[in-house]
């Protein structure tokens, strides 16, 4: 499962087309490794409007 989820985040990086945030919640909260991938993938794209918040996933409101 791993694999397929980092071949994603991967993808999402180099399109910088936003992941939905249900797809890196469950990322998030199964897979400290995918933690890594995700802490990165953010500060790339701050615009996406997600953010780690006491080592949770939120996703902003405007």
């Amino acid at each position: 499962m791993r694999p397929l989820r980092m071949e994603k985040l991967k993808l999402a990086r180099i399109l910088g087309e936003k992941s939905n945030f249900e797809f890196l919640a469950e990322c998030w909260n199964n897979d400290p490794a995918l933690q890594i991938v995700i802490k990165k993938l953010l500060a790339k794209f701050p615009l996406w409007g997600i953010a780690i918040i006491d080592g949770a996933l939120v996703e902003w409101k405007e």
